[in-house]
């Protein structure tokens, strides 16, 4: 992916879009958490958190889209694809990423920001997982 197409993308809109995707998976009493899929800047999908509602610990918005990534795109798109996520990946989700080989992740919240406010403290963070299969950039647009 040109460097220069990407630093042209409307990051905020499109970051925007996944916190809107966030207050949904809220709204329907699932976690904060909401991705877009972005090629030649514009969004070509979306998803939000639905662990809670569907019961199923995979439905972590990151790993949603890479997994339709893989299945609904030609072998070339996945490296012209940027994901924009409210948060920065899981492990989990990272390494479903690395597998979609997605050309870049842009996340607003990080691991680090996300331990504070949870509790929780993650053990490997999403750039060391992707690391020479996928850019990862942030935070952005806190």
């Amino acid at each position: 992916m040109p460097v220069s197409a990407f630093d042209e993308f409307d990051h905020e809109a499109h970051m925007q879009r996944a916190f809107e995707r966030a207050r949904a998976a809220v709204d329907r009493s699932d976690r904060p958490f909401g991705s877009v899929l972005v090629r030649d800047d514009e969004i070509v999908m979306e998803a939000s958190n639905r662990v809670r509602t569907e019961s199923d610990v995979r439905r972590h918005p990151e790993l949603q889209l890479a997994h339709r990534a893989m299945r609904e795109c030609d072998s070339d798109e996945p490296a012209e694809i940027v994901l924009y996520t409210s948060t920065e990946p899981c492990p989990m989700c990272a390494g479903g990423l690395r597998y979609a080989g997605l050309g870049k992740v842009v996340y607003s919240v990080s691991s680090e920001e996300m331990n504070r406010f949870s509790g929780h403290e993650v053990s490997v963070r999403s750039g060391q997982i992707l690391s020479g299969v996928t850019e990862v950039v942030g935070p952005i647009c806190q």
